[in-house]
């Protein structure tokens, strides 16, 4: 027999809906595309045939609707790690809570999760402005060692090419099925993330950083025979807590900027344009 979920673990606001998200399950399309910017919700759902439902609370901003028989979620996480901890999780519950009664369904249901992100290049011939699907996600945050999941490849190696002793470096492969979706207008690689935009990005403006050469590093290792092709802030967590909940779940990328060349965008909305209209094109056809 179940036991239910005490209050204080799963929060519900005072509708019934799950806290953060504001949302109920069947609010919920099984296919829910994840961007960070609030803003490019809309970007993305001008593109259904049909909108039922609008929700917002916080950044967390949450359209669903249809493109043709398929049904979509289009959900923003905000930025970071640890917005994706907050969203896994009530997605998780979501799909396999009763709310109601707080406790676990008997039957699991799956969802797929695909971001929709912006990503900056690490390697010189990736040009600004491409797409690109992330094959795996290198975590170099620490989200998914709270978990009890074990990464796709022990890595944790990397941090001593990387000179940086504290992190603890894991790995986690994109969905195989969803990955067969994206055929050759998109570049593949291995998507790094990062804890933030600025120093663990190799960024320094004003402050000392611990390492000026994240960048350089990061664009020479190899795993597997693989380079590390791009990195941003979300993928590695969407990938590994996906694998804790049993998700399919991949990241597609806009390349707005070249750490290498050091080049940015000078027409990012376009470039996330069409790697929105790519991405719906993917899961719909």
């Amino acid at each position: 027999m179940n036991t239910k979920i005490p209050s204080s673990e799963l929060i519900l606001n005072p509708d019934g809906s799950i806290y953060h998200l504001h949302l109920f399950p069947e609010d919920l399309a099984n296919i829910v595309l994840l961007v960070g910017d609030p803003e490019r919700v809309p970007n993305v759902s001008q593109y259904f045939d049909t909108i039922e439902l609008k929700k917002q609370k916080r950044e967390f901003i949450t359209h669903t609707g249809t493109i043709g028989k398929t049904r979509l979620t289009v959900l923003s996480t905000g930025i970071g790690t640890d917005n994706i901890d907050i969203v896994l999780n009530e997605l998780d519950a979501l799909a396999n809570i009763n709310l109601a009664t707080r406790e676990i369904k008997s039957s699991k249901h799956d969802l797929s999760l695909v971001r929709i992100g912006t990503s900056g290049a690490l390697q010189a011939d990736i040009p600004v402005d491409s797409m690109l699907v992330s094959t795996h996600g290198l975590g170099l945050d620490h989200l998914l060692w709270y978990y009890n999941v074990e990464p796709d490849m022990d890595v944790v190696y990397l941090k001593e090419e990387l000179g940086l002793d504290f992190l603890k470096p894991y790995l986690y492969k994109a969905s195989s099925e969803l990955l067969a979706k994206f055929d050759d207008q998109s570049i593949k690689g291995i998507t790094a993330t990062c804890s933030g935009f600025y120093a663990p990005q190799g960024r320094y403006l004003r402050a000392g950083i611990h390492s000026k050469h994240i960048v350089k590093s990061l664009s020479d290792i190899r795993i597997a025979g693989n380079r590390v092709t791009n990195f941003e802030m979300e993928t590695a967590a969407i990938l590994g807590l996906s694998k804790l909940f049993g998700f399919k779940a991949i990241a597609v990328n806009a390349i707005v900027a070249n750490r290498i060349t050091q080049e940015f965008s000078t027409q990012t909305q376009k470039s996330i344009d069409k790697t929105i209209q790519y991405t719906l094109e993917a899961l719909t056809s």
